[in-house]
């Protein structure tokens, strides 16, 4: 099972992710995708890694700002993983998105994140286990007024749509409370 977590910034998003893997499973794997490059995010990461341990499930964590899929891949062919109730949380996709774009900024960055995008779909539409997503919604402020911050914004949307549409349940969290939308979906 794929799930989608989305929501805006300190929206609650990964607290619920933590919560809800505890529900679905015995042990978890959290993938990281942001790499620390200052203190403000050390401590950020400090306090995330200091709330896991106080989880009801024991986490490992893995640390991978850009070869997500590899990860995925990997994961996805230890049977033993699956077998013994593990979740799979990677937090978050925004911040590996941002990692793309930001080492293929000057040289055909929407064409080699789409490329990674598609890669990121086949590994979702084959994973065996449960697969927790983290996301965030950035669409609904103002355009930016840079070429780098309206791709960010577009691939960002764009990314969310196409994980949305391989996942099982996609939920929308705003100011701590969780929305399961794809239940709620209106068809056309």
């Amino acid at each position: 099972m794929v799930v989608l977590i989305t929501g805006g910034a300190k929206s609650g998003k990964s607290t619920f992710a933590e919560k809800y893997a505890a529900k679905l499973g015995t042990k978890g794997i959290y993938i990281a995708t942001s790499p620390v490059f200052d203190e403000e995010l050390q401590e950020r990461v400090r306090l995330h890694q200091q709330r896991r341990d106080m989880s009801a499930i024991g986490w490992e964590t893995i640390e991978e700002s850009y070869e997500l899929n590899a990860v995925l891949r990997d994961l996805a062919g230890n049977k033993e993983l699956w077998e013994t109730g593990t979740v799979v949380l990677v937090d978050c996709l925004i911040l590996w998105l941002s990692n793309w774009l930001l080492r293929y900024e000057q040289d055909r960055a929407v064409e080699r994140i789409d490329e990674q995008l598609t890669l990121l779909e086949q590994t979702l539409r084959n994973f065996p286990g449960t697969l927790l997503l983290v996301s965030n919604e950035v669409g609904y402020g103002i355009v930016p007024d840079y070429p780098l911050g309206r791709n960010f914004r577009d691939l960002a949307g764009i990314m969310n749509q196409r994980m949305a549409a391989v996942s099982d349940r996609v939920f929308l969290v705003t100011a701590g409370i969780p929305i399961e939308l794809k239940s709620r979906e209106f068809t056309i």
